[in-house]
């Protein structure tokens, strides 16, 4: 739930492109085939109308149900994007953050360091605009007696 939740508030890609194969009818408006259309994850990731007033607050609760379950729309939540296109290296990202999370868990207590200042930025990617400076102490490991 903490990691969908991060990708929620922080996608690795902001917004990505697909092109219609066929005429589409989008409401009031008539899409032609062959027409480029832009999705903003970002502002998918942060609507108030899909996510709720809370849209902008991490709340990992909100998976808690799973992922079809989290928001209003069963298929807002798309850090990778979605269906056929969706990105190829999804589940090694998420096997490799999840292994890493649980190493820095078992192993160190850490926490942000008092310069970090939260000011995600945009620059082909989200990225923090003064870096994440994160303070690492390690976990003494348990003694054993052996008798």
């Amino acid at each position: 739930m903490i990691v969908n939740e991060s990708l929620r508030l922080y996608p690795p890609t902001i917004a990505t492109i697909r092109r219609t194969k066929a005429d589409v009818e989008l409401g009031p408006y008539k899409i032609p085939c062959g027409t480029e259309l832009l999705i903003p994850i970002l502002a998918v990731h942060h609507d108030q109308a899909t996510w709720g007033s809370n849209a902008t607050e991490f709340n990992p609760g909100r998976f808690s149900n799973g992922v079809s379950r989290a928001a209003r729309l069963p298929f807002a939540f798309i850090p990778f994007g979605l269906g056929a296109r969706t990105c190829i290296g999804q589940n090694l990202a998420l096997l490799q953050t999840k292994l890493t999370l649980a190493v820095m868990v078992r192993g160190f207590n850490f926490r942000l360091a008092p310069t970090y200042q939260h000011a995600p930025t945009v620059l082909m990617l989200l990225y923090p605009q003064y870096g994440a400076p994160i303070r690492f102490q390690p976990i003494p490991a348990p003694t054993v007696n052996c008798y």
